[in-house]
């Protein structure tokens, strides 16, 4: 219909004395992006007609973009585009609803506002790896081409109408295309017809199956220009020529992915902590929306594990042990030979800038990552870090290198990760602790397989008769380790300890924890020989004097844990952690004991005087679940918290 010359008055008289208003739905798309057979699916409805790139002529004629069929098609269609919108998208038809398909890139400045306030409207787009190859094919291909920028403006443009527009991804149209069309109506407010997907049955793997596809064209309403665009796919190497492109593209359409519908409940994943949705984390020399925050697939962190890092927490607007988390990060960066590190004023600008741009000021916590950098190639040698613990960047206008920091801070709302009002439960894994003959555990470093091939124990513990997973007890919260001679170690993710013991950070939980034992209210905890030295392992050490119990550090077998009166891990993310259970066995009467309760409100009076501080505003009061209350904020209030050096 679009693509016949301009309609001649006694046509446009009978239509608008036969026709009825339509409503209008308008998809906007890349090229080579299935928008030809979506249009189609729509066509194959008995409420609907379409409209194939109504304002294409307008398009070239604005642009002077140049095609083969140029010429042609401006003598056979409508090149005003407000008449365009006015009498054609929107002019009066015999059916329900008008399905107009729009490539991104032909909604031109001057258009009438209409095109976008009137009817209803989505986005279709496909990874520009495949349009690019595509396109290329018939004409060498621009940005402006791809749409991938223009698809952005109007998505933004609606939404700040308040005319969300829905996004399909024709990856998975293509691939799941039933439930894909039906959310897609559901999104747009209209009914799913069956007619949209022809079905047929087909001989599948051996196997009849039902499939649903849309008919192949032509069409009589296939614009003039459709034969130019339809040849035989052949796979072919990515041109390098195209790499800037695809490069320029990828960013508009990894955006726009993030608000693609997702058809199965395997694709929907739920925060622990809504709030995290829209955090900013810090990498490299700037702060990136979660979905954006991402490092090289070169970067040694990805190649080898090879990085160290620390959890820090927040405690009512302080960075608790904040000097200590920094030495031991520097002392790890110095013992694996990191050259190029960052300077620890570098490090705390990092992280101070990401705390205050989340405002999180309490009941938030730190992972903070250093990488030995990017490698020039793949492989383990570090003679390919070239970049050191550093992203270096060549400035050809300067004509001199540029430093920019390898640094991750990646700080979210998360409470304590275990349960330490009714206590834990443990396993022991046969996977053994690192020797220092191997790997020394007091390294904070990335490689953590010795340490989650323990933790898989705990986590898949309840699968009956397992032959290869470790820790069959029911509910484990976390693996004990032992050492190479069978005494205990930590857990895999915390200091563990008991009364006899106690404790330090956990490595699940971004800390290793260490663990205490108390026996007829002595507090024992094992050397560190084997395990990390943890900080709140050292804390709480300090705290068994201050608070005048007796402390002995020492070998410690496995049959003296399950014998003990009380038993806590220790560890940044999960604190003082009781243990009433280990390999099923109940420690004490199975309720949090005495020591360790006492030590807990010693080490919360500690987390809430002291810790580091800097001068920031604090406008929103923080909820226990780590949000932030904005209806709790007082007009006019400005509180100030502390957050640096005390």
């Amino acid at each position: 219909m679009n693509c016949q010359p301009p309609l001649e008055e006694e046509e446009k008289l009978e239509m608008a004395e036969t026709g009825v208003e339509v409503e209008v739905i308008h998809m906007w798309s890349s090229p080579r992006s299935t928008s030809t057979s979506l249009m189609y699916s729509f066509a194959q409805r008995d409420d609907m007609e379409v409209l194939d790139e109504p304002l294409y002529a307008h398009f070239l004629r604005v642009t002077g973009t140049e095609r083969p069929y140029r010429n042609e098609l401006l003598s056979k269609m409508e090149s005003d585009g407000n008449k365009v919108v006015k009498e054609i998208s929107f002019g009066p038809g015999l059916k329900k609803y008008r399905f107009c398909k729009h490539m991104a890139s032909h909604r031109l400045p001057g258009v009438t506002d209409d095109l976008m306030k009137r009817g209803k409207h989505f986005i279709l787009m496909r990874n520009p790896f495949d349009v690019l190859t595509s396109y290329d094919k018939v004409v060498p291909p621009s940005l402006t081409d791809l749409g991938y920028n223009s698809m952005v403006s109007i998505y933004s443009d609606l939404c700040a109408r308040g005319l969300n527009p829905p996004v399909v991804d024709s990856d998975l149209l293509r691939k799941d295309p039933e439930p894909t069309l039906r959310g897609l109506c559901d999104d747009l407010g209209i009914p799913f017809q069956d007619a949209m997907l022809k079905t047929e049955v087909v001989l599948l793997l051996d196997c009849l199956q039902l499939i649903f596809r849309w008919e192949a064209g032509p069409k009589p309403f296939d614009g003039m220009w459709a034969p130019y665009w339809t040849w035989k796919k052949l796979k072919a190497p990515f041109p390098s020529s195209l790499y800037n492109l695809l490069e320029q593209s990828l960013p508009f359409y990894d955006l726009l992915k993030r608000y693609v519908r997702l058809t199965t409940a395997k694709s929907f994943h739920p925060l622990p902590v809504p709030a995290n949705e829209k955090l900013l984390a810090w990498v490299g020399d700037e702060l990136l929306p979660r979905e954006s925050a991402k490092v090289s697939v070169f970067d040694s962190v990805v190649q080898g594990g090879d990085a160290v890092w620390e959890g820090l927490r927040i405690y009512d607007g302080k960075i608790f042990k904040l000097e200590e988390h920094l030495d031991r990060l520097f002392d790890s960066a110095k013992a694996l030979a990191f050259s190029n590190v960052p300077t620890r004023e570098q490090v705390k600008d990092a992280i101070f800038k990401t705390l205050i741009r989340n405002g999180m000021f309490n009941n938030a916590h730190i992972r903070l990552t250093l990488t030995r950098g990017k490698k020039v190639t793949s492989g383990m040698s570090p003679a390919f870090n070239l970049y050191g613990c550093t992203l270096i960047e060549f400035c050809p206008l300067a004509q001199e290198m540029q430093l920019v920091l390898r640094v991750i801070v990646l700080a979210e709302w998360k409470p304590p990760v275990y349960d330490n009002e009714s206590g834990i439960n443990l396993v022991t894994a046969t996977t053994r602790r690192n020797s220092p003959n191997n790997l020394d555990s007091k390294i904070h470093h990335n490689n953590l397989l010795n340490n989650i091939l323990a933790k898989v124990a705990a986590v898949l513990n309840d699968l009956e008769n397992s032959v290869l997973i470790e820790g069959n007890n029911s509910h484990a919260d976390d693996a004990i380790m032992l050492d190479k001679d069978g005494y205990v170690s930590e857990t895999n993710a915390t200091n563990i300890g008991t009364s006899m013991g106690g404790g330090n950070g956990s490595r699940n939980s971004d800390n290793q924890d260490s663990g205490f034992l108390v026996k007829k209210g002595h507090v024992t905890t094992p050397h560190a020989d084997y395990c990390l030295p943890g900080i709140t392992r050292a804390t709480v050490m300090e705290l068994v004097v201050k608070e005048k119990l007796v402390l002995a550090e020492r070998r410690i077998s496995l049959s003296e844990f399950h014998t003990a009166d009380e038993v806590f891990t220790t560890g940044t993310m999960g604190e003082l952690s009781p243990v009433i259970k280990i390999d099923g066995r109940t420690i004490g009467d199975g309720r949090v004991g005495p020591v360790t309760r006492r030590l807990q409100n010693a080490y919360k009076e500690l987390t809430t005087g002291s810790g580091t501080k800097k001068l920031i505003p604090f406008q929103y009061p923080t909820l226990e679940n780590g949000t932030r209350s904005h209806g709790a904020l007082v007009s006019g209030m400005m509180q100030w918290v502390r957050f640096g050096s005390q």
